[in-house]
C-alpha cells in the first residue's frame, strides 16, 4: 500500500482512485472493443449457361444410311440428345423414325428386317419420268410413323427435298411426313419426282448431301454432320442408270466439300467397299457408323462444353 506524508499526497491518492474506478465502470459499459465487419467479396457471380442446341444433319448415301443408326446408338448410349435432326434422302429415312420416337435398337432392328423390295417399286419410265415410283418407300415410312405428320414428331424434324423447277433445296418442317421422305429419296431419273402442293420434288442431295445449314436453320447452334457419301470410282458397266448414279456422286463429293467445312462436328464412317446399293452389307454399316461416333465422341464433348451459351439465350 502506497502512502504520502501530507494532505497533498493523500489527495492525489484519492483523485487516483475516483478516476481509475470511473475508467473501469466506462470500460464495462463500453462493452468489448468493436469488431471490424467481414470484408465483402466483390466477385461476380458466374453467369448461368446451357449446353448450345445440338442439331443432328444425316446425309445421303442410299443402302450406306444403315450407318446413321451406329451413330444414333453410340449417341445414346453417351446420353446425348440432339435437338433437332434434319435429313437428305436416306439420311431422311432414318431421321423421319428417329424423330418420330425409335430409340437405337429399334433402328437397327426395323433396318435388319427391312427387304430391299421395299423401296424397289419398278416401273416404266416412260409413263412415270422415273424408274421407281417410290410409293413403296412412302407405304413403309407412313407404316413406321403410324402416318404422323412432321410437326408431330416427338424431336423437330427438318426433310430436305429440290423444287425442280427452281432448283432450291425445301426443307419440309410440315405435312405428310411419309410424301416428305419419298420427295427427299427421289433420285432424277431413277426415283419419279414427286409432286407436294402441285410443284414436283427430287432428291435433296442436289443442293445439300449433308443438310448442315438447314440444321442451322432449324434453330442448331451446333451441328453434327453424318457424311455417309460415296466417292465416285471406275465404272465396270456403262449402262445410262450407273452413268447417272456415277454422275451425281460426282457432283455430290463438290457440293460436300463446302457444306461439310460448316459443319461443327464432321462423321464420316468407314464405308470402304459397301456401295450405294448393297443391302446385304447393313450390319457393316450399322457397325462402321458406331466405330465412327466412338471416335468423334470427345470432339462433340469438347464442343458442347466449349460452345455454352447464356441460360437466357
Amino acid at each position: 500500500m502506497l502512502s504520502f506524508p501530507d494532505h497533498v499526497g493523500r489527495r492525489r491518492v484519492l483523485s487516483w482512485s475516483v478516476s481509475a474506478m470511473g475508467a473501469a465502470l466506462l470500460a464495462g459499459c463500453a462493452g468489448p472493443p468493436p469488431v471490424a465487419p467481414p470484408a465483402v467479396d466483390t466477385t461476380p457471380l458466374p453467369t448461368p449457361t446451357r449446353p448450345p442446341r445440338l442439331g443432328l444433319a444425316l446425309g445421303g448415301g442410299a443402302a450406306r444410311g444403315f450407318a446413321h443408326v451406329g451413330v444414333i446408338q453410340v449417341l445414346e448410349r453417351a446420353g446425348i440428345r440432339p435437338d433437332a435432326v434434319a435429313g437428305t434422302s436416306a439420311g431422311s429415312l432414318v431421321a423421319a423414325l428417329y424423330a418420330h420416337g425409335m430409340d437405337g435398337a429399334q433402328l437397327e432392328r426395323a433396318a435388319l428386317e427391312m427387304e430391299e423390295a421395299t423401296i424397289a417399286d419398278w416401273t416404266v419410265p416412260l409413263f412415270n419420268r422415273g424408274l421407281l415410283r417410290g410409293e413403296a418407300l412412302a407405304r413403309y415410312v407412313h407404316r413406321m410413323v403410324q402416318g404422323r405428320l412432321i410437326e408431330q414428331a416427338t424431336l423437330p424434324l427438318g426433310i430436305l427435298a429440290t423444287d425442280l423447277a427452281s432448283g432450291q433445296g425445301v426443307l419440309f418442317r410440315r405435312g405428310d411426313t411419309a410424301t416428305a421422305v419419298r420427295a427427299s429419296s427421289a433420285v432424277p431419273g431413277v426415283f419419279s419426282p414427286v409432286t407436294i402442293g402441285g410443284r414436283a420434288y427430287v432428291d435433296g442431295g442436289l443442293v445439300a448431301p449433308v443438310p448442315v445449314e438447314q440444321a442451322r436453320e432449324m434453330g442448331a447452334e451446333l451441328v453434327l454432320a453424318v457424311d455417309i457419301s460415296s466417292p465416285a470410282e471406275p465404272l465396270a458397266q456403262t449402262d445410262p442408270v450407273r452413268v447417272l448414279l456415277q454422275t451425281f456422286t460426282i457432283m455430290g463429293q463438290t457440293i460436300n466439300r463446302h457444306v461439310l467445312a460448316r459443319a461443327d462436328v464432321l462423321v464420316r464412317p468407314a464405308l470402304d467397299g459397301i456401295g450405294s446399293a448393297d443391302f446385304a452389307a447393313r450390319q457393316r454399316s450399322i457397325a462402321a457408323g458406331r466405330a465412327a461416333m466412338e471416335a468423334a465422341l470427345p470432339r462433340l464433348r469438347q464442343q458442347l462444353q466449349a460452345r455454352r451459351v447464356p441460360l437466357s439465350s
